[in-house]
């Protein structure tokens, strides 16, 4: 990476105090070809002072540049920055006419091309330095502008915007003035969309996918439509200030990094949210949550913007918590918080004890390649956490006055930390400062640990703090049932402060169970005391509400990690409740971590085999259960953890064959690629029979499905053919590079895979400085030899981190990658 492809936080800020920037026109030629397109922008600003400054583009030829109608020199682009040298106090006119290159990486404009039908589609993604491979711009955040754009596009397409579009004849479209809003928001997606329109509140609402999906999401057009309108009108509940665009699309696009991305007017999705394939209740709740989360972000992130990447926070635990809450109250899905628990509370707890951690709002984030690190589980299941504890503390009533307050201050600007603080001091007494300084400005993860004494007629709770930061928690208090011995029945809830003054005896009997943080409403890992623990081992399926049991699987989840309950021990906990447990989120969420974690990296292989069986021989109960037809989301999570568990394939290979698992369901194409993967794993199967799967699913997801297979062949031309692919060829898009390294590593081919590891870490460094950021995360992430838990692969990597000198983005994956490993080594250890 270049040292000048990189903004720092002082050149930002110098940037912010010389130019006033007022309007974008930028035109883009969509119909040059498969490789590049055409793009003219024209930035109007005001400089305030004489002075020296840049512009940044990242073109793959840069044509012509004037300012004030003066021809600038091409030839002084130095990397992504053309100089603006000696600009005079007052007004400017600069114009740029530049080709760009298409990405297949999903950075800037990335074309993909449909291998079911031959459609091609566009669409962009500029967050924090991309929009340089479309645009030139003034590019940070704290530079706002109103944008005019035009696009040329091929006879048949649609061209979406931020702003209604309109089609002008001969393939132009015009989109409607902006409001003023970041570089890195700007949006357009293009191509032979399908599209689902409608208006609610005299707002027009869309919605759009690839031809090839039409039938699916016409299927599910009127749920996404129902969760739009729900959160929009309680998001006008909410707040004060109105929906501040003139349209809302929502296009889900193929290839797609992120979950979602926030662009005004126009949040694109990944595609694998319209469903090709059968899927849980709970995986349409995440869906309906993204929806929730993005729409947040129009106010906070879109209407009110951070200033610098330091407050990254400010938009996603904002809308991270939005989402869920919002969701909660506005749509059917009411037990919301319960996934957040055991999905994303653990990705920022795990996030939070590695060496990278950083607080949610750190004091000072120096550049834009360090501010990339932080889209992680701290900026937002910490801090949606955070801010889940601040409204227990402050009261709702408080905090949302807070929130209107600021974006009556902010809107259409741009906003800090101390900006928020301050909205949110103006309407309490508490020290909102100190809970930020305390919840914000520092790093970990406190620990809460119970302990109990009991006397006649009374009990005592204490709670042992190891950390420093102040909670407000609920507590707890379960019996047994008198008529039920395995069932737990509340006998109260009630309210303390950690570090507490003194512990508060409580009337009657010491409890069969007590529960700290019961309603998850802090962030701590918690620890029961030695009693209610065992009552937690023995009964967890009778614990009666979902997410005290979440609270309770988190909590032996943390035990695991930290050597303090035994991996065989989770399992056989696992055996034991997950058959009787009704809730789909905590059922995958505990077979997920029970398969990636204990069966995969924390037992020792010679227990790994019965750590599968076990797993097998649960899921086998949750089918036979399920046989009814009553609990098909549970029965679609068994048999796709039955067929990530099979050691043996001959039952999922007669699946296959049959085209459906007895008693339900039939296979669809997710299913079908799944056993088909597993079989490929177990040797079971070979190329012939993964060309016939592809040509009965030739779609985008097929075809990812067949990568991922051939990978995981136990054959060595096979594994040569896949590493080549990844790490020499540099073809393959984004998906088909993670799906390629999705199969690649098995721990069922340690013997076949062992060369691989050392040459890992020298070609995983080279390809992220070819490729960047997005396939240097990839590479880090699903190319790791995560199944090599062992000390050789963790001194190769500590070697590559320090004479390496991978970038930041690879950098930043392998530190957490081999902390981990660090980690599954500990826990095998003890």
């Amino acid at each position: 990476m270049s040292c000048m492809s990189v903004l720092t936080r002082d050149e930002a800020h110098t940037r912010a105090r010389l130019l006033d920037v007022h309007r974008y026109t930028i035109d883009l030629d969509l119909t040059r070809g498969d490789d590049t397109f055409d793009s003219r922008t024209a930035i109007r600003f005001t400089a305030r002072a004489d002075a020296d400054t840049f512009v940044e583009l990242k073109p793959a030829e840069l044509h012509s540049a004037t300012l004030d109608g003066q021809p600038l020199d091409p030839e002084s682009l130095d990397g992504n920055r053309l100089p603006l040298k000696n600009l005079t106090a007052g007004e400017h006119e600069l114009h740029l006419h530049a080709t760009m290159r298409y990405s297949r990486t999903g950075e800037g404009m990335h074309r993909f091309t449909d291998p079911t039908d031959g459609e091609t589609y566009l669409y962009t993604q500029l967050f924090m330095e991309d929009v340089q491979r479309v645009f030139a711009a003034f590019d940070q955040p704290d530079l706002k502008a109103v944008f005019d754009l035009t696009v040329t596009a091929p006879d048949g397409w649609t061209v979406l915007a931020n702003g209604v579009t309109e089609h002008l004849g001969e393939g132009r479209w015009k989109a409607a003035t902006t409001p003023p809003i970041s570089t890195y928001l700007v949006a357009v997606a293009a191509g032979p969309w399908h599209s689902v329109r409608t208006e609610h509140r005299g707002l027009p609402f869309g919605i759009h996918c690839r031809r090839s999906l039409a039938p699916y999401l016409d299927a599910d057009a009127e749920e996404i439509l129902d969760i739009t309108r729900a959160c929009y009108d309680r998001y006008h509940e909410k707040f004060e200030e109105p929906y501040p665009f003139d349209s809302y699309d929502q296009a889900f696009v193929p290839e797609f990094n992120a979950g979602a991305m926030e662009n005004p007017g126009l949040v694109t999705f990944r595609d694998e949210f319209v469903y090709r394939s059968a899927v849980t209740d709970t995986e349409r709740q995440t869906r309906a949550m993204v929806i929730a989360h993005e729409m947040a972000h129009m106010w906070f992130g879109d209407l009110v913007t951070l200033k610098w990447w330091d407050d990254i926070w400010l938009n996603e635990s904002f809308a991270e918590y939005m989402g869920y809450q919002t969701l909660t109250e506005a749509t059917r899905f009411t037990d919301t918080w319960t996934d957040f628990g055991v999905v994303r509370k653990a990705w920022g707890y795990d996030a939070d004890q590695r060496p990278s951690t950083h607080p949610v709002a750190p004091e000072q984030v120096d550049d834009t390649a360090s501010a990339m690190l932080n889209f992680d589980g701290i900026s937002y299941a910490k801090g949606a956490s955070a801010l889940r504890q601040l409204v227990t503390w402050l009261g709702e009533k408080d905090f949302l006055a807070g929130i209107n307050t600021h974006f009556a201050r902010h809107k259409f600007a741009n906003a800090t930390l101390a900006d928020f603080i301050d909205s949110l001091a103006a309407h309490t007494e508490r020290d909102v400062h100190a809970w930020a300084d305390a919840w914000l400005r520092t790093t970990g993860v406190d620990t809460l640990t119970a302990s109990v004494e009991a006397r006649p007629g009374t009990w005592t709770l204490a709670l042992h703090r190891e950390g420093s930061r102040p909670h407000r928690a609920t507590i707890g208090v379960y019996d047994r049932d008198l008529n039920d011995g395995r069932t737990l029945v509340l006998r109260e809830h009630y309210e303390t402060d950690v570090p507490q003054d003194a512990p508060e005896a409580r009337p009657g009997a010491r409890p069969a169970l007590v529960v700290p943080n019961d309603l998850d409403h802090t962030y701590a890992k918690i620890r029961l005391d030695e009693h209610s623990l065992e009552t937690a081992l023995r009964g967890l399926s009778g614990i009666p509400t979902p997410l005290t049991r979440a609270v309770v699987w988190n909590s032996l989840r943390d035990m695991v990690r930290d050597g303090e309950l035994a991996p065989a021990d989770y399992l056989a906990t696992a055996g034991a409740h997950l058959p009787e447990e009704t809730d789909l989120a905590l059922v995958q969420g505990v077979l997920g971590f029970a398969r990636a974690q204990v069966a995969d990296r924390y037992v020792r292989p010679e227990e790994r085999p019965a750590a599968l069986a076990a797993l097998a021989a649960l899921c086998r109960a949750l089918i036979r259960r399920t046989e009814d037809g009553d609990h098909p989301g549970l029965r679609l999570i068994a048999v796709r953890h039955y067929i990530d568990t099979a050691a043996q394939p001959d039952t999922i290979a007669a699946w296959l064959a049959d085209g459906t698992v007895p008693g339900g369901p039939e296979l669809d194409p997710e299913l079908r690629w799944r056993i088909l993967a597993r079989l490929a794993v177990l040797g079971a199967t070979d190329e012939a029979a993964i060309a016939a799967e592809l040509d009965r699913d030739p779609s985008a997801t097929g075809q990812e499905g067949a990568a991922r297979c051939r990978a995981a062949l136990p054959d060595a031309d096979a594994k040569a053919r896949a590493w080549e692919a990844m790490f020499t060829r540099d073809d393959l898009s984004n998906y088909l590079f993670t799906a390629t390294a999705q199969g690649f590593w098995q721990p069922e081919q340690t013997g076949l895979l062992g060369d691989y590891v050392p040459r890992y870490y020298r070609d995983a460094v080279a390809l992220a400085a070819r490729r960047g950021p997005a396939i240097a995360e990839a590479a880090g992430r699903w190319a790791f030899p995560a199944h090599a838990v062992d000390e050789t692969t963790l001194r190769l990597g500590e070697e590559c981190l320090r004479d390496a000198d991978p970038i930041p983005a690879l950098r930043r994956k392998l530190a957490d990658q081999l902390d981990d490993l660090a980690r599954a080594l500990r826990v095998r250890q003890a």
